[in-house]
């Protein structure tokens, strides 16, 4: 070994055990929170409303809507976008305390841990009528059902021709006080 050996660390060796340090603590230590979705559906309540698309229930799980993306409302470095206070009153208006069905598809859950469904109230899809009301873009980018891909798509160009929300080109009214 050269004499100098001793003076300089060996960096080499050194990031080569840290990165297995890192790689065994991601697979056998750290384990993220994860829930057991059910089989099909899911009847439960609707706990809270967080926002126009993403909804808390009773089993203290956060579903977000699948195909559905209105206006943020909660964004941590952003305003709220025009739009979101009225998806959010929307969503809170139909749903909040009330008895849902959450449906999934072929991807349940999101990188954030949320549960991905469609939700139904009184036989009603809410994902489709937020879209069809102009609270939101059809959002057919992620993997989900084809027929359900073009019910959202139809929602939104209904929406469109008939100006309303987001497609109205007009900011919502906010009502003083």
């Amino acid at each position: 070994m050269p004499a100098n050996w001793r003076r300089y660390p060996p960096w080499g060796a050194i990031v080569s055990w840290t990165i297995v340090a890192l790689v065994l603590w991601r697979l056998y230590i750290y384990q993220p929170a994860t829930s057991v979705l059910p089989a099909e559906g899911l009847d439960t309540r609707v706990v809270r409303v967080v926002d126009g698309d993403t909804l808390l229930i009773e089993q203290g799980h956060r579903i977000r809507l699948l195909g559905v993306d209105t206006p943020e409302t909660k964004h941590p470095n952003r305003p709220a976008e025009p739009w979101g206070a009225e998806a959010s009153a929307f969503t809170r208006d139909l749903i909040e305390g009330r008895e849902v069905r959450l449906e999934f598809d072929r991807e349940r859950q999101d990188r954030y841990g949320r549960w991905l469904a469609y939700v139904f109230v009184d036989g009603v899809m809410l994902n489709e009528l937020l879209i069809r009301q102009g609270y939101s873009r059809a959002e057919i980018r992620f993997p989900f059902r084809s027929d359900r891909q073009r019910l959202f798509q139809k929602a939104e160009q209904a929406a469109r021709e008939e100006g309303l929300g987001i497609w109205s080109g007009e900011s919502p009214v906010v009502a003083t006080e």
